[in-house]
C-alpha cells in the first residue's frame, strides 16, 4: 500500500515518529526540485539510505575515517572495479583492510549525517511504499530512529538559529575592513576557503552555495562562522532589491491541517 502527501502538511519528522512507533518496513521517498531520496526502514529501523545527487563512495568514506590510506585507495580502487558495495566490503574484510564493525559503523554515520538533513525539509513530496526491501546490492544497518528523531530535532533548533542570524540568501558579502588583519593567518577549514574565494558584492550568498555545492544549511553555518570571526558582513548585493526567502510559505488553515494529519497518521496504522 501507497501513502503519499506533502511536507507542508506532515512534516517529516511526523512522518518518521511514525515509522517508528509502527514498527514499519518498506522505503519512504522524498522529493524536491532536482532531488530525491530514498530510505529503507525494516520493523521501524533505518536500513538503507541514497540521495539522487549525492552517490556514496565507500572507498572514499574508508580513506576520510583513516582506514585505508591514499596510496591503498588508488590500489583498491582498480581492484574493486565491477565489485557493488556489498561485493566490496566482504572482498575488504576478507583481506584483512577493515572489519565488519569498522564497516556497519562508517555507514551508519554516513546514513545518520544524511538522513539528518531531511528534518529540515518544509516542503517536498513524500511517498510510503509498504514492504519495499533495501536494495541486494548494499549494505544494510540497523539504526534507531529514536536518536535520529532527537538528533534531528537538535539540528532543526541550529537551523533556526542559523536563518534568524541570515534570514535571506539573496544577500551578498563582502570583506569587513579591518586594518592589520591578514586573512591568510586565519585557520579556516577547506570549505570555508571555497566560501572565501568567492566572497564579493556581486555574489548572492545563495549563488556562493550553488557553485560551491552547499545546501542553504551548510552555507548558512559557514557564513555564520566567518561572521562570528569578524571576517565578513552582510550586505545587499549590488544594485539588486532584496528578495523575500524562497521558503515563504502561506499561512495554514489550522482546522483544515489538523484534520490532514489525522487522516495521514490513520492511513500509516491502517497500513
Amino acid at each position: 500500500m501507497t501513502l503519499e502527501g506533502n511536507l507542508r502538511d506532515f512534516s517529516f519528522t511526523q512522518l518518521v515518529n511514525l515509522i517508528n512507533l509502527a514498527n514499519r518496513s518498506g522505503a519512504l521517498y522524498v522529493e524536491k526540485p532536482g532531488v530525491t531520496t530514498r530510505t529503507v526502514f525494516q520493523n521501524g529501523k533505518l536500513a538503507f539510505f541514497e540521495k539522487s545527487d549525492e552517490k556514496l563512495s565507500f572507498l572514499k568514506s574508508l580513506t576520510d575515517h583513516k582506514l585505508i590510506t591514499a596510496s591503498q585507495h588508488r590500489l583498491l580502487r582498480e581492484r574493486l572495479s565491477g565489485m557493488n558495495d556489498h561485493e566490496a566490503g566482504i572482498y575488504l574484510v576478507n583481506a584483512g583492510y577493515t572489519t565488519l564493525d569498522e564497516v556497519l559503523s562508517i555507514l551508519e554515520k554516513e546514513y545518520a549525517d544524511k538522513f539528518r538533513h531531511l528534518f529540515s525539509w518544509a516542503d517536498g513530496f513524500f511517498r510510503f511504499e509498504t514492504g519495499e526491501l533495501p536494495p541486494d546490492d548494499h549494505i544494510v544497518v540497523h539504526l534507531n530512529l529514536e536518536n535520529l528523531i532527537v538528533e534531528g530535532a537538535r539540528e532543526m533548533k541550529e537551523i533556526e538559529e542559523l536563518k534568524s542570524e541570515i534570514p535571506s540568501l539573496d544577500m551578498a558579502l563582502k570583506f569587513t575592513e579591518r586594518p592589520g588583519t591578514d586573512i591568510r593567518n586565519v585557520n579556516l577549514n577547506s570549505t570555508e576557503w571555497r566560501v572565501i574565494s568567492y566572497v564579493n558584492p556581486k555574489n548572492t550568498i545563495q549563488q556562493i552555495a550553488a557553485t560551491t555545492g552547499l545546501d542553504e544549511i551548510e552555507i548558512r553555518r559557514v557564513v555564520y562562522t566567518l561572521l562570528q570571526a569578524g571576517l565578513v558582513e552582510i550586505i545587499r548585493p549590488d544594485g539588486l532589491p532584496v528578495a523575500l526567502p524562497s521558503n515563504t510559505l502561506p499561512v495554514k488553515n489550522p482546522k483544515e491541517h489538523k484534520s490532514l494529519i489525522k487522516r495521514l497518521i490513520d492511513r500509516i496504522r491502517s497500513i
